[in-house]
This record gives C-alpha cells, structure tokens and sequence, in this order.
C-alpha cells in the first residue's frame, strides 16, 4: 500500500464530489428561485421544498469542503507505534481482511489501492474511536447496534 497515492486518491475523490455537490447545489438554488416555484396557492410548496434541498445541498458542500481542507493539512507520514489519525490500518475479522484509512473527516468513502478497498473513516466512528491508540497486534471489540465485532489489528503503516 501507498500512503503517498491513497491520499492523493482521496483527495482526486473528494475534488470530484465537491464539483457534482457544487452543480446540485446551483441545480437545486435556480429551482428554488424560478418563476415556476412560485406558489400559486397556499397548499403550493414546491418553491419551499425546492429551498430546503438547496440549504441541503449547500450543507453537504460544506461538508465536502471541510473534509477536503482537513485532508489538504494531512501530511501522509509511516504510522508508527499506536493508531492515530493518517493511519492506514489492516484488519482482520470474521468476514476476513479490510483495509481502513483513519482520516480526518471524509467518512464512509472507499477507494481503490493495490486492487483492495480502501475504507475511510473518521475519529468520530466507532471503529475509529475504537482503533486510536491501538497497535499491531492488538484485538477490540466493537458493538454498534447488534452482536460484538471482533477485530485483529494485523498492520498498522
């Protein structure tokens, strides 16, 4: 695995989803503020509908654009000793290996590195509290709505 490219990957992702956000969000304002969203009557909503995607919209783009500026001051350094945020982590549980990027913010986007899925999470995830500090070698469990996960840690880089 390459740190260097999964966080040039990330970001690529991240750029890309703050341009199709960037759309939806112009998309969703001219909506809100056409001629045809006017009411007609009082019963009509579609223009408060239309402005409540909008401030969605704009929401998930500022989302998107924290995400990208907390991973910009990420410098991709070896992890070494415990987990903490940059960590690129192996592990290994009942329904086999996966490979989680514990990142700033972004969570839940998955890339591709080395032809394996490349999972990000956040500190803010369960997985993620439950892996800061931790090393190699070590075993958690984690339960989150259902029966206890069981974890190795088979490589911490």
């Amino acid at each position: 695995m390459n740190k260097l490219q999964l966080h040039q990957q990330i970001l690529a992702r991240l750029e890309a989803d703050r341009e199709v956000a960037a759309a939806a969000l112009q998309a969703a304002h001219d909506a809100a503020t056409h001629a045809e969203s006017k009411a007609e009557n009082k019963y009509d909503t579609r223009g408060l509908e239309a402005a409540y995607l909008a401030d969605g919209q704009r929401r998930r783009l500022h989302e998107i654009e924290l995400a990208l500026a907390a991973f910009r001051k990420l410098a991709p350094a070896p992890c070494e000793g415990p987990v903490r945020i940059g960590a690129l982590v192996l592990l290994a549980g009942a329904t086999g290996e996966r490979w989680v990027f514990l990142g700033p913010d972004g969570a839940g986007l998955k890339v591709q590195q080395a032809g394996c899925e490349v999972l990000v999470i956040s500190p803010r995830s369960p997985l993620g509290q439950a892996l800061l500090g931790r090393e190699a070698g070590d075993e958690l469990a984690l339960q989150v709505n259902g029966p206890a996960q069981h974890y190795e840690l088979i490589e911490v880089l």
